[in-house]
């Protein structure tokens, strides 16, 4: 296990072993707050899954009530009109085989990538680069779709992708530390609401089994919820 620093354990002699609930622990994290850059806020949940089964594997994208406060740069595979619309959008990087190309000789310079549903031929020789990178297209997420304007801008407003990882947790980005602790709060529970919903009907009993704020230079806190 990696030394922690002293910071860290000063910071983590400070967060009791029972859970507090989010209004407590988001005050905390802002007392937490002592660099000179502004914090990503994360929230990690514990799920009662296993992921091996196929109907268990959670993954999806929220688009959450105050964003996340981080600028994503957007590639897009369209072609003809939906090329045209996607940069009208806001997408950052457009294109179709000319992207595929660049993509395939190692141009990874961006945060996320959707595709039309009619691009997926050029897309899926893909996978073997973006697969490994989190960026692969997927119709369950919503990052293919035939609605690319709205999913261009809905991502670049702050949508984010999710996928709980082999051992049944899911980590997603929920803002900045510097938002208003409302902006916060009311974020985290939109999440948690949306993966309560999107329960399986496989599972048995608890399925969010425990859930933790942190920020990037904080222990984590256990939350009540």
């Amino acid at each position: 296990m990696a030394k922690r620093s002293r910071r860290y354990r000063e910071l983590a002699s400070k967060v009791g072993p029972n859970p507090i609930s989010l209004e407590e622990a988001i005050g905390l994290l802002k007392k937490f707050s002592n660099t000179k850059f502004d914090q990503s806020v994360e929230t990690s949940l514990k799920l009662g899954i296993d992921p091996k089964h196929a109907d268990q594997n959670i993954r999806g994208a929220i688009s959450l009530p105050h964003g996340i406060g981080k600028t994503v740069r957007l590639a897009v595979f369209a072609r003809g009109d939906n090329e045209e619309k996607a940069k009208a959008a806001g997408a950052d990087i457009v294109g179709s085989d000319d992207l595929a190309k660049r993509v395939r000789e190692g141009f990874l310079d961006f945060d996320m990538c959707l595709a039309t549903p009619d691009m997926m031929g050029v897309v899926g020789p893909l996978g073997r680069v973006l697969g490994p990178k989190g960026l692969m297209p997927t119709p369950k997420n919503g990052t293919v779709t035939n609605d690319i304007v709205t999913a261009v801008k809905e991502f670049k407003a702050g949508k984010v992708e999710y996928r709980a990882d082999a051992a049944g947790n899911l980590h997603v980005l929920v803002g900045k530390i510097s938002f208003k602790d409302d902006s916060l709060v009311d974020n985290i529970r939109t999440l948690v609401n949306h993966i309560r919903a999107a329960r399986p009907s496989s599972v048995k009993g608890t399925f969010v089994q425990s859930v933790t704020v942190s920020a990037t230079m904080s222990p984590g806190i256990k939350v009540a919820i």
